[in-house]
């Protein structure tokens, strides 16, 4: 009786912590993953965005270039970040969708040696996942000049 209620108490474990992600404000749980992303460029550490990605996740760059999600982690693995920082953040929930707006500048130093200094606006659409997990499906890049 003892090992049927460890085993129950440890399965109950692991529901909650699979689903623990969905649980609370959509909308603050994906601005949190967003915070996450964003510490990623800060401290050149790409594995941090890596689980917040759909393996589907598609990405339109400012250059009009599609990439999907190696693509996108092998890019920000590539650049060495010095700053990035968000501005004018604004998140709507559609149900299992949190469609999430905004500004980005970054700057460093480009996969070729080079300085960079990106200023754009974004949308990322996130999306609650089968297992309760917040991913980000698509996002959109446009250049601020």
């Amino acid at each position: 009786m003892n090992k049927l209620l460890y085993v129950l108490i440890a399965g109950l474990g692991l529901v909650t912590t699979a689903g623990a992600q969905a649980v609370g404000d959509p909308v603050k749980l994906v601005l949190a993953l967003e915070a996450r992303w964003l510490q990623a460029d800060k401290t050149n550490n790409p594995a941090l965005a890596e689980p917040l990605l759909a393996d589907d996740y598609v990405s339109t760059g400012a250059d009009g270039e599609l990439s999907g999600k190696a693509e996108t982690l092998a890019d920000a693995r590539a650049r060495r970040y010095t700053g990035a920082v968000m501005e004018d953040i604004k998140a709507r929930a559609f149900g299992h969708t949190v469609v999430v707006t905004g500004g980005y500048r970054g700057k460093g130093i480009a996969p070729d040696g080079k300085p960079f200094e990106d200023h754009l606006r974004w949308t990322d659409t996130w999306v609650r996942m089968h297992d309760g997990r917040w991913q980000c499906v698509a996002s959109h890049y446009t250049a601020i000049s």
